[in-house]
């Protein structure tokens, strides 16, 4: 594989079980490339991943893990010269003295994705299952695209699809401005939701890194868009391709669904091409947000030559990814879901998909908040974000590698929430332990179990399981 000019034989990656890392090592290792890796010693959701693919995990953290000779080194955003020996030597004494290239991990994803006919899946919610969604509906159309996904999906058998054709299917992720290092031939653009206030000190800040990708897509390209979110209506406009829209209740959008309904657990709904009736269609992940996910998916792979009755078959078939509401198994009776949502809104439409989905269900959702500052700067949406759900616990905030703890507590967002949802069966539980054993004596048949936050609130379900 040829990267950056290099021909890259052999790779070395620092922080190597990050969701995107594995993905991207993945690729490289189907690519015929030669990978190992460092991390923590912690088991990571991704550590099985690596592991089938053969590429061994060097923990902890030191300098003798980084090979003498190798082609390619990459580095995760989360570790820097102050908190990662390796990179310390790096990146100060160590670059000098070899001929590696060395890429932080969206560097190195954006020059593999831009080497193709790449397609771009952004937006503050929804990336993951969209791209999975879109790379899975290509890939039973016969189009043999390349997908990386932020997450292991069951269909893939991985978080990756090796093709053989010019498309590339990738999640491309806003924080940090990672999309400043991707030339899109296409852009699927799910919604703008201010979020990663670490980083995006305002709003305005914040959506300039959508207009700017936007703005990127070249003449012959093209843009699909949520025409029901005003940002992305807006910042449409910027594009210099092609602009496709879908929408729910934006009518005049060119693909739109309606008449939404939930039937022995599937979503039924019905879709409209500028105007043109294309029938009931039907997925089986719950909650609007999905169906906004699929006309996105169905919009993409129309424009890439597919036909709706091939779309309709694969769009259905589809089972989602891991961490997406996943359901885990039962325990006592009792469903047990994992999902990765850690933002105001992600919260909010999931509970509400899953209230629709499961009506007779008591519903207890365990949050894991992510992140001091996150939580902090959208306080008062969390507190708002949880109606839907009959019992709520709270864990202590799941801090980043590139953050200092304090400034907000878990205790401070009970308050908040009690201040909002006197009546909300409320509480506050520090750690995965004390959360497993109260739930152990809590659960009955009756009940839901919904795990939420993007740390490792999904080790609750995974203990549950072993019981």
């Amino acid at each position: 594989m040829n990267i950056k000019g290099r021909e890259i034989k052999t790779a070395y990656f620092i922080g190597v079980k990050g969701v995107g890392m594995t993905m991207l090592a993945q690729f490289l290792v189907e690519s015929g490339v030669r990978v190992s890796g460092s991390d923590n010693p912690e088991n990571f959701m991704t550590t099985k991943v690596l592991q089938r693919e053969g590429i061994k995990i060097l923990s902890p953290f030191a300098v003798k893990n980084i090979p003498v000779k190798v082609d390619l080194i990459v580095y995760s955003s989360a570790f820097n010269v102050e908190n990662n020996v390796e990179l310390k030597q790096l990146l100060t004494t160590g670059q000098k003295k070899r001929d590696s290239l060395i890429l932080i991990y969206a560097e190195a994803l954006g020059a593999v994705f831009s080497q193709y006919d790449g397609l771009a899946v952004c937006g503050s919610h929804g990336k993951t299952t969209t791209s999975a969604w879109l790379g899975y509906v290509l890939y039973k159309g016969g189009l043999s695209p390349n997908v990386l996904v932020g997450a292991p999906v069951p269909q893939f058998k991985g978080s990756t699809l090796k093709g053989r054709s010019r498309y590339f299917v990738a999640e491309t992720d806003e924080y940090q401005n990672k999309l400043q290092y991707f030339f899109p031939q296409g852009v699927l653009l799910n919604n703008i939701d201010y979020d990663h206030p670490d980083f995006f000190k305002t709003e305005k800040d914040y959506i300039q890194v959508f207009a700017a990708f936007v703005e990127k897509v070249p003449t012959t390209g093209w843009l699909i868009f949520n025409a029901d979110d005003k940002v992305a209506l807006r910042l449409s406009k910027k594009c210099p391709g092609e602009i496709i829209s879908y929408a729910l209740h934006n009518q005049v959008a060119d693909y739109v669904a309606s008449d939404l309904s939930i039937k022995n657990g599937r979503q039924y709904f019905s879709v409209f091409e500028k105007g043109q009736d294309l029938g009931r269609w039907s997925i089986l992940l719950s909650g609007e947000q999905n169906v906004y996910n699929a006309l996105a998916v169905i919009a993409a792979a129309k424009k890439l030559g597919m036909n709706f009755f091939d779309i309709k078959k694969a769009v259905l078939s589809f089972l989602g990814t891991e961490r997406r509401l996943q359901l885990l198994g039962k325990y006592r009776g009792a469903l047990v879901i994992d999902d990765y949502a850690h933002h105001p809104t992600e919260i909010k439409v999931t509970l509400e998909g899953v209230r629709k989905m499961y009506a007779t269900r008591n519903i207890i959702t365990v949050f894991h908040p992510h992140t001091f500052t996150r939580t902090k700067a959208l306080l008062g949406d969390f507190s708002q974000s949880f109606k839907d759900t009959n019992e709520l616990i709270l864990l202590d905030i799941y801090g980043s590698a590139r953050e200092k703890q304090g400034g907000v507590s878990s205790l401070d967002l009970f308050k908040k929430i009690k201040k909002y949802a006197p009546n909300l069966a409320t509480k506050y539980i520090p750690t995965l332990e004390l959360v497993t054993e109260y739930l152990k004596e809590k659960v009955d048949k009756n009940d839901l179990v919904l795990l939420m936050g993007a740390g490792d609130v999904f080790r609750v379900g995974a203990s549950l399981m072993k019981k």
